[in-house]
């Protein structure tokens, strides 16, 4: 059927062999997950580019995005990156070795650490990220900016209903 993706095709499937269970959410999240993967792998050619992984870029990033003097400890940046203080100890490690962060220690508590960009991690990022948004802006063109608008406000408007939902009770 023409106009037809992959996810309409196993809806209509699940619609034919089980008419008792209605597949339609699979449309929503049916497609942000593939989505999702799909915009993974055009997103890392930059990052690659660049040397850096995603994880790396998103220090980086976030860095930069925290302004003069683009500093912050690691509990911060786990924070604003949403992933484990593993994780970013791991990113942090990497870009220190390749002289794109420094790591020292905080005036105000000797047992903590702030993490910041150095002037070369600054003109990566600053570069990075033009190509980065060039290349979202690209994979989003075929939507006007009224409909990214609007697409914007349902993701926003369904990561509140996830978030509310929380994960399956699966003791029920």
């Amino acid at each position: 059927m023409q106009g037809m993706d992959a996810v309409d095709v196993i809806v209509s499937q699940w619609a034919e062999e089980r008419p008792d269970v209605d597949a339609s959410p699979m449309h929503v999240v049916g497609r942000i997950h593939r989505l999702a993967a799909e915009l993974d792998q055009f997103l890392a050619p930059i990052f690659s580019a660049h040397g850096l992984g995603d994880g790396e870029f998103d220090v980086l990033a976030t860095l930069r995005r925290a302004g003069a003097p683009y500093e912050l400890s690691p509990g911060d940046l786990g924070a604003s990156m949403m992933v484990t203080s593993g994780a970013v100890t791991k990113r942090i490690d990497r870009l220190e070795r390749a002289a794109l962060v420094t790591r020292r220690v905080s005036e105000r508590d000797a047992r903590a650490r702030l993490i910041r960009l150095t002037v070369a991690g600054r003109r990566l990022v600053d570069t990075a990220i033009e190509e980065h948004v060039a290349n979202e802006s690209r994979l989003l063109g075929g939507l006007n900016h009224t409909e990214r608008d609007t697409l914007a406000a349902l993701l926003r408007k369904l990561g509140a209903s996830i978030e509310k939902a929380g994960p399956p009770d699966l003791h029920r």
